[in-house]
C-alpha cells in the first residue's frame, strides 16, 4: 500500500485531537508564517520576494469508475477541481495565483489522502507547477498529470503530459499492489533552464524541458526497489530522499546522490520519513523528516536536520506536524509546509518559518 494512504488513515484521529490544542510543542525557532492553506506541499520563493505554495486542495466527488483502470487497495479515487497555487506576501497574507486545478482523494476507507498541485518552481520570472492529483485513475476522466506553465493572468498552459509518459515508459520494478497509472508526483526543482521531478509511486527522476520534452534521468526502482523517493534538491548533482514503506522503521530512509547522467549511489543513511531536502548557501544539506520516534505517522514529531560538511548531523528544529516540503527564503531561514495532510476539513495547512542557527 502507498505509504501516504496508510499515513493519513492512521493519523487522522490523532490530528483531530491535536488540532483542539492551542499549539504543538515546537522548538523555539519555529513560528507560523501563514495559515489557511489546503494540504500545502511544495513551496518556492519567487523573484518578486513572495512565497508560492502548491496546494493539494480538497478533492471532490467526481468518479471515473468503469471508464479506466482504478488504483488498487486505496481506490477508487474521487476528484474535483479544488487545488490551487497560493502566493504569500512577506507579511503572511495569502492570495490565489491559480485555482480550479485537479485534486483527488483516495477512498474514505483509506483516510482520503488528497493530492493536487505537488510542487512549484521558477525558471526566470516564469512559474511552473507539477500536478499529482489528475488522471482518470484518480477519478478525473479527461485529465492527466502534467507540468503546467502559470501565466500572468492566472491561467495555466500544459507543457508536458506526465501521465502519458509514464504509461509508455514503465519503470523496471513497479509495486503491483500500489500501482497508480497516472503517478503521484511530489517534488520538482529547476536547474539550468529545465525542470527535474521525482515520482514516488513508480520510483523515478525525470527531466522536463520547457518545450515539453521528457527524459528519464534514472529509474530508481531498478536498483532500489519500492523505496518511495519523494524529495529532490540540486547542488551540482541531484540528491533524492525517500519516505520508505510502513510501519516506520527509525533510521530506514536515506539520501541518494544522482549525477546529471543518471549514475546513482548512496550519499547518507539513518534518516526517517524524508519529505524535503534543501541546500543552504554553504552547501550544507537540510533534511525534513515527517515523523520520528513512532511506528506510524504522528503529528508533532517532524524534524529538520542538517548534515555538516564532516558528516555530522545536527537537529535544527523539532515539533513539526506532518510537514511535507521546505525551501530557503531570501532571509536565509527555512520555510516549511506544515500540516500538509490530515483530516478532511480544509484550511488547516500552514507555512512555518524556522530561524536557522
Amino acid at each position: 500500500m502507498n505509504p501516504y494512504y496508510r499515513m493519513v488513515r492512521i493519523c487522522c484521529a490523532v490530528m483531530v485531537l491535536m488540532l483542539s490544542c492551542a499549539a504543538w510543542s515546537q522548538s523555539a525557532n519555529v513560528s507560523v508564517f501563514a495559515e489557511g492553506l489546503n494540504n500545502p506541499r511544495g513551496l518556492q520563493f519567487g523573484p518578486d520576494g513572495n512565497l508560492y505554495v502548491a496546494e493539494g486542495g480538497a478533492g471532490g466527488g467526481l468518479s471515473s469508475v468503469g471508464l479506466c483502470d482504478q488504483v488498487p487497495m486505496v481506490g477508487p479515487y474521487t476528484g474535483g477541481f479544488t487545488a490551487r497555487i497560493s502566493k504569500i506576501s512577506p507579511d503572511g497574507t495569502r492570495t490565489t495565483v491559480a485555482d480550479l486545478l485537479p485534486s483527488s482523494q483516495t477512498s474514505l476507507a483509506t483516510g482520503s489522502l488528497v493530492s493536487g498541485v505537488a510542487d512549484v518552481a521558477f525558471i526566470g520570472d516564469t512559474l511552473y507547477a507539477i500536478l499529482a492529483g489528475a488522471g482518470c485513475s484518480h477519478g478525473l476522466a479527461g485529465t492527466d498529470n502534467t507540468v503546467l506553465r502559470v501565466n500572468a493572468d492566472g491561467t495555466t498552459t500544459m507543457i508536458a503530459d506526465l501521465s502519458a509518459f509514464q504509461k509508455t515508459h514503465p519503470v523496471e520494478n513497479p509495486e503491483p499492489d500500489d500501482f497508480e497509472p497516472d503517478g503521484t508526483w511530489f517534488s520538482m526543482v529547476a536547474v539550468r533552464g529545465a525542470l527535474y521531478a521525482v515520482e514516488p509511486n513508480h520510483g523515478e527522476l525525470d527531466m522536463i524541458s520547457t518545450d515539453g520534452q521528457i527524459r528519464r534521468i534514472v529509474d530508481i526502482s531498478a536498483t532500489q526497489g519500492h523505496i518511495v523517493p519523494t524529495a529532490v534538491a540540486y547542488d551540482g548533482n541531484f540528491f533524492v530522499g525517500n519516505l520508505n514503506t510502513f510501519p516506520i522503521q527509525e533510521g530506514s530512509s536515506k539520501i541518494l546522490k544522482i549525477t546529471p547522467s543518471g549514475q546513482l549511489k548512496t550519499f547518507a543513511t539513518g534518516f526517517t520519513t524524508i519529505l524535503g531536502l534543501a541546500f543552504d548557501h554553504q552547501h550544507r544539506l537540510y533534511v525534513l523528516e515527517n515523523t520520528t520516534g513512532n511506528p506510524n505517522p504522528t503529528p508533532g514529531t517532524g524534524k529538520v536536520l542538517r548534515i555538516e560538511h564532516n558528516g555530522d548531523v545536527q537537529e535544527i528544529a523539532s515539533g513539526l506536524s506532518l510537514p511535507t516540503a521546505m525551501t530557503f527564503g531570501p532571509d536565509g531561514n527555512l520555510y516549511v509546509s506544515n500540516v500538509g495532510f490530515g483530516p478532511p476539513p480544509i484550511g488547516l495547512g500552514q507555512v512555518v518559518k524556522i530561524v536557522v542557527p
